[in-house]
């Protein structure tokens, strides 16, 4: 089993850019709080936005599959939404008009499921869905990015979930990129990371957040 070691800030939300501006909650993967969110919210910051960083894993991360499968394990749901909830409350308390969320993997399936609160108004997933059973209206547009090769639970493959959405009058844009694996956009994680593809799925996912959040 690989390690887990702790980050800076743990239990804490990160912060960049200057408080008041359209603000983006960036919730991380499995793997937990990695330094690529670093980077990732950065850019994020220069394209006009105030990035949250929530922390779900009480200052805990890793770089290996098995043990990020115990950190996710370990992490209860309620206190997870909760979580993002508080950054999407502490994004608006500091100014922002219109928040907009976006998560990796285990992130990208909190924050779809937070989406349907009606607590922000754009989301973006990747390689994410919800599954059949956690169904529920989504009252804002929704970007998604799959990777080319990924494992689907039943009634949890993209396919399903956007007709779902569909159905539900819910704006939905998806993206699949050939080549890809699970956590393509992680550059913590060499052996998954993709960087052509990481950067034209960034590309793409601030164009949308800018589209709907900022004027």
């Amino acid at each position: 089993m690989g390690s887990i070691v702790d980050i800076p800030s743990p239990g804490v939300p990160l912060e960049y850019g200057r408080r008041g501006r359209p603000a983006v909650i960036v919730v991380h993967d499995w793997y937990g709080r990695l330094p690529w969110l670093d980077s990732y919210a950065n850019a994020l910051v220069h394209t006009g936005f105030f990035v949250l960083v929530p922390d779900l894993y009480e200052g805990r991360a890793t770089a290996d599959e098995d043990s990020a499968e115990e950190l996710m394990a370990d992490v209860d749901l309620a206190f997870a939404l909760a979580t993002l909830a508080e950054s999407i409350a502490a994004a608006r308390d500091a100014g922002a008009e219109r928040v907009g969320i976006i998560g990796f993997s285990m992130g990208g399936w909190l924050a779809l499921l937070e989406a349907q609160a009606g607590t922000v108004d754009a989301v973006v997933a990747y390689y994410a869905t919800v599954g059949p059973d956690e169904h529920g209206v989504i009252p804002c547009p929704v970007q998604l990015h799959f990777a080319e090769e990924d494992e689907w639970g039943e009634g949890e493959d993209p396919e399903s979930f956007i007709g779902h959405l569909k159905e539900h009058g819910t704006p939905v844009t998806p993206y699949q990129y050939p080549g890809t694996v699970h956590s393509f956009a992680n550059a913590s994680i060499p052996s998954k990371v993709n960087s052509a593809a990481a950067a034209l799925a960034f590309s793409r996912s601030a164009s949308f957040l800018g589209s709907h959040l900022l004027d």
